[in-house]
């Protein structure tokens, strides 16, 4: 019998509460106005609601969902800055400080650290403390140090550099806590806004009606320079710790640690040119970098405020690359204009005195905007989505580009398609509202992403055609082909669906068998390369993963005809050239398992199935040793390897008992009656006392003649079964055993 089973994962929050019944209060959804992971509140009918911490996204990924949240909750201190050129001092707001031993440190430049106790600043500001927020002014500073004390665990610390205009600084503190959640709602009729508290009335999060939810700005999070876990922290004038318990003073000074544990520490430098010619030179040598051009050719600290910004810059790349260079998070380089580039900002049509100009690394302007490198400094946080808004406007440009040349070079067709390769990240970034939005003063304004999907199509085909007779691979070529015939090339990012695989992806894919010894040689050198991102994967896997895609993605919308053959097809001409691993071997045995002969019978899968059994499973010895042979052999790229040892022995013994019970099943699968009852014992051997595979291994015995057999094996299926079994299924087991004893089987 076949064995259905299915493993769920639930996480559920249930709370319930009542509202009083006002006229005020409209039963709908409501967002939190917090900054940060948004709370959304249900209020539904029969005084029920739902209250809402995790929600997201999804990716199909083969046969796995990917869930995300929409934003990461995380424990630690929220900044928002407001600007004012004028401002003489920085206000700093601290937002219910609460009881936390908080301190704040001010630095200007590479001076020593000057740090003070908040309470001590609450008291000094406000003796009665009549406010819950604590408000006070500092000297101007180019850092902000924030620390929360630790007494049993260690102190944290974080580094915030300050914007150079900045006038006042709004901090949060996000605390992670646990336990029973016992909360209470206030309507506020002057705002139409719901206050949701906990019991003391602490911390409130304020909810608007779904219906007049206005639409915000774009978020910038503040990312501290440093974030550091220091045990017995302390600095100089830091008065002792006292230890109740002992009552006694606790030496809180820090020790050096030990050398041996000292990591060094990766320095980030930019490389800043001199000239534009150099700069532009530098960009097409890193190949997945932009250059970001400033202008601002009438202010006389123009050179000091740049080279202001480019330390910052060091120091917040730093944190990210804190003992290696990391190519992923340094998308940009920059470059100072002076009065020798007026010819070229003519060319490209610049005219202000305050501009960013952003090129690709073929010099192409990608973006533009009436403004300064302090005033977008945001933009170029590692968490700004600016970077990748450019990679996709850099795919549709350069493509454009490259197929309205007519004297475009091989090598120049492959870098434009390749482009779609290093913009797509978990899915294709839509920057239409970069284009379609009415731009505010000062704003980049993009480069045209209009492409014509038709004529870029026939472009890759051509290509693929030119490139069948190719002595050895273009490993570029190969990463294009890869994430295209895995709906993440340009395609897809142009047409914005999902496709069946084409014939020029199965021309794609052969290419890749063609080539297949070559790639897995070279590709995780290529991988490798400095400066550059790349990701090339076992190419069994890639290409099982595409083909079981795309077997996702047919429906009776997007038909696949005759693309089930082709398929077919390669996963034979991977098993012939010996590439069959078990991801292979997984996706097509699915495949076939799908099909069936005219006369009903499953004889392709089965022939199939039967070559797999042998050759991996049957007469191996230890069932269980030859098990773990192959799942040691499925290596750290394989998806499998994560779901687990169990996952696989399971898996393989249900499929052995799925193709026995086809032959139980299916009369015209009769030929196969020996071969299954030798797999259905394997599923036996692996999986002891399983009253699914019993029951399949009965029926087999008493269809081959062996009567007295099948029934002793259906006994012990019926002695077997569960509360897991489903009563039909119990039922129909019973019943079988009635008919073979009595004869009427």
């Amino acid at each position: 019998m076949r064995n259905f089973t299915w493993s769920f994962l639930m996480f559920f929050c249930l709370v319930f509460t009542s509202f009083s019944q006002t006229k005020s209060i409209e039963k709908g959804t409501y967002f939190s106005t917090n900054r940060g992971q948004k709370v959304k509140l249900n209020l539904l009918e029969n005084g029920k609601y739902e209250f809402i911490l995790y929600y997201g996204d999804y990716n199909v990924k083969g046969d796995s969902l990917v869930f995300s949240q929409n934003k990461s909750v995380e424990e630690g201190f929220d900044l928002a800055f407001k600007n004012d050129k004028k401002a003489k001092k920085i206000k700093i707001k601290f937002v219910d400080p609460s009881f936390y031993p908080f301190y704040v440190g001010t630095q200007k430049g590479s001076e020593a650290i000057q740090y003070k106790k908040l309470s001590d600043i609450k008291i000094e500001t406000d003796p009665e403390w009549k406010d819950a927020d604590t408000a006070f002014d500092i000297d101007k500073c180019d850092f902000l140090y924030l620390a929360l004390e630790g007494y049993d665990t260690e102190t944290k610390l974080y580094k915030y550099a300050l914007p150079k205009d900045v006038a006042e600084v709004i901090i949060k503190y996000n605390s992670l806590t646990e336990g029973d959640l016992k909360i209470s709602g206030l309507w506020d009729k002057k705002t139409n806004q719901l206050r949701i508290s906990d019991k003391g009335g602490k911390n409130p999060l304020t909810f608007v009606s779904e219906k007049e939810q206005k639409p915000e700005d774009k978020e910038v999070k503040v990312t501290p320079l440093e974030s550091l876990n220091i045990p017995n922290w302390t600095y100089p004038g830091k008065d002792p710790v006292v230890d109740e318990d002992f009552n006694m003073a606790v030496d809180t000074v820090a020790t050096a640690p030990d050398s041996a544990y000292v990591v060094e520490k990766y320095d980030f430098k930019f490389k800043i040119q001199d000239n534009l010619k150099s700069a532009l030179a530098a960009t097409a040598a890193d190949k997945t970098k932009f250059l970001v051009v400033a202008v601002d050719t009438k202010n006389p600290s123009a050179k000091k405020d740049f080279d202001t910004f480019i330390e910052k810059q060091e120091s917040l790349l730093g944190v990210h690359m804190a003992t290696a260079y990391d190519a992923e998070n340094d998308s940009f380089n920059f470059y100072l204009a002076n009065a020798n580039d007026k010819k070229w900002l003519k060319s490209v049509k610049i005219t202000d005195d305050k501009s960013l100009i952003v090129l690709n690394e073929n010099g192409d302007v990608l973006a533009s905007a009436k403004s300064t490198l302090s005033e977008k400094e945001a933009l170029f946080d590692v968490y700004s989505d600016f970077a990748r808004e450019l990679k996709s406007v850099d795919t549709f440009s350069s493509l454009g580009k490259a197929l309205k040349n007519k004297k475009v070079t091989d090598g120049e067709l492959i870098s434009a398609f390749r482009k779609s390769v290093v913009s797509y990240d978990f899915g294709t970034y839509d920057v239409t509202y970069a284009q379609t939005n009415e731009p505010n003063e000062g704003d980049f304004k993009y480069a045209s992403t209009k492409l014509d999907i038709k004529e870029a199509t026939q472009a890759w085909k051509k290509l693929i055609e030119q490139h069948q007779k190719d002595a050895k691979p273009n490993l570029y070529l190969v990463e294009t082909i890869l994430k295209e015939i895995k709906n993440q090339g340009f395609s897809r990012q142009v047409s914005k669906v999902d496709k069946v695989l084409n014939d020029t992806d199965f021309l794609s894919i052969d290419y890749l068998i063609k080539h297949y010894d070559a790639i897995d040689a070279e590709r995780l050198v290529y991988n490798e390369k400095e400066g550059e991102k790349h990701s090339i994967g076992s190419l069994n896997q890639e290409i099982s993963g595409a083909l079981q895609q795309n077997k996702n993605i047919a429906t009776n919308e997007t038909p696949a005809t005759g693309n089930q053959d082709k398929a077919i097809s390669v996963y034979k001409k991977l098993i012939t050239a010996g590439k069959g691993n078990f991801e292979t071997y997984q996706n097509y045995l699915a495949y076939l398992a799908e099909t069936a002969e005219s006369d009903g019978s499953n004889g392709t899968y089965l022939k199939e199935f039967n070559a797999y059994f042998n050759a991996n499973l049957g007469d191996k010895g230890n069932v269980i040793e030859r098990l773990d042979q192959m799942f040691g052999a499925l290596g750290t790229e394989s998806e499998y390897g994560f779901n687990g040892w169990n996952w696989f022995k399971e898996y393989h013994s249900n499929l052995c008992n799925s193709a026995a019970w086809t032959v139980v099943s299916k009369p015209g699968n009769t030929d196969f009656l020996k071969s299954a009852i030798g797999w259905s014992e394997y599923s036996l051997a692996v999986t002891k006392n399983n009253p699914y595979y019993l029951d399949t291994l009965a029926q087999l015995y008493y269809k081959d003649g062996q009567k007295n057999k099948a029934i002793e094996t259906q006994i012990l299926a019926a002695k077997y079964l569960n509360s897991e079994v489903e009563e039909q299924t119990a039922a129909e087991i019973r019943e079988t055993l009635t008919k073979m004893q009595n004869g009427t089987y």
